[in-house]
């Protein structure tokens, strides 16, 4: 696609009667969302591809980054309408491990941050707040590969590896729903994890400086653990998974801690149960939990949920009154309200 910028008319109609799907304009498989505020949007994915809402929906801007084509931007974070940073998720010794830096709402990006060591694969990127963020990536001699900014995003510094806890065996994370990493409370952070023996939950409460890490009694594996992590308050916050290969499989999928992510606990799994990649928390009572194998919710925190539909969504994002899911083949939806009212 050339670098034009293509005004998408809004096209809605519901995806099972609960999902407003939205015109993206493009088939690229989307694995982020950032919702900024109830009208302004960012989305991310595929064949280099980005996509933006000014309006909550009724327009859309679908572009590509140009020199970036072939990348897959696996997470989105944005500030405003104008300012974002993409992460590209991929083998770094092909070229494939890069940040991009937009200050003009899109028309124009910087490659701010590019790392060619092999075995570098990027999973998510988070920010406390405009001038504070992190991010990381699959291990590197045994122990996560974790980059800091403080200036925005304009440059990057490593983490000295020795403040990092040792990983298991075949132990790394999926980049599947930007938040297997998430920042909470101005100085703390969350990593989550598969690939091992059991998912583990990593904790940092300095900004990433030091980090220590909590096993979990969730089995996981080659293509299972956790997927995605949500927090809504300095002590509660859940985190979810699956089996990506088999993302129908009746396997435990939640996790939830009451005390900062010290200790995890087994919890209900979802209905639909199966894979759970991304979930996010609305008017703080009401838990909404995505994934290939449907999306659903439950309003006593995690410990029962009530199915919304069968639809298939990697990513979901909040903002006010917008709830906002990705998917593959260009899928984007918002959330009808009335349906968890």
């Amino acid at each position: 696609m050339k670098n034009t910028i293509f005004i998408c008319l809004f096209i809605s109609f519901h995806i099972n009667a609960q999902w407003v799907k939205q015109a993206s304009n493009t088939d690229a498989s989307f694995r982020t969302v950032c919702a900024v505020s109830n009208k302004i949007v960012w989305i991310s994915g595929s064949k280099g591809t980005f996509l933006k809402t000014l309006d909550g929906g009724k327009t859309w801007v679908t572009n590509q980054v140009k020199g970036a084509e072939t990348l897959d931007f696996r997470d989105v974070h944005a500030f405003d309408a104008q300012t974002a940073i993409l992460m590209s998720a991929g083998e770094a010794e092909k070229g494939n491990a890069k940040f991009y830096r937009t200050i003009d709402g899109g028309k124009s990006w910087e490659m701010v941050y590019q790392n060619t060591q092999a075995g570098v694969f990027f999973d998510g990127i988070d920010f406390w707040d405009k001038q504070n963020g992190i991010a990381f990536s699959d291990p590197i001699d045994g122990k996560f590969f974790i980059v800091k900014t403080k200036d925005g995003g304009k440059t990057w510094q490593p983490i000295n590896p020795e403040n990092i806890p040792q990983n298991q065996e075949n132990e790394a994370a999926f980049a599947a729903s930007g938040t297997s990493l998430v920042t909470f409370g101005g100085k703390y952070a969350y990593i989550c994890t598969g690939g091992g023996e059991f998912a583990r939950v990593y904790k940092t409460e300095n900004q990433g400086e030091n980090w220590e890490v909590v096993k979990t009694n969730m089995p996981a594996g080659k293509t299972n653990g956790l997927f995605g992590l949500r927090f809504w308050n300095n002590l509660n916050g859940i985190a979810v998974g699956g089996d990506y290969q088999e993302v129908t499989k009746n396997i435990p999928n939640v996790l939830l801690t009451s005390d900062g992510g010290k200790t995890w606990q087994d919890a209900p799994q979802t209905t639909p149960v199966g894979l759970k990649e991304g979930v996010v928390i609305y008017q703080k009572k009401i838990l909404i939990a995505v994934g290939p194998s449907g999306t659903c919710y439950s309003k006593d925190f995690g410990k029962s949920w009530t199915e919304i539909d069968k639809t298939a969504f990697h990513a979901i994002s909040i903002s006010g009154n917008g709830i906002w899911a990705v998917g593959g083949k260009g899928v984007v939806g918002k959330l009808d309200l009335g349906v968890i009212r």
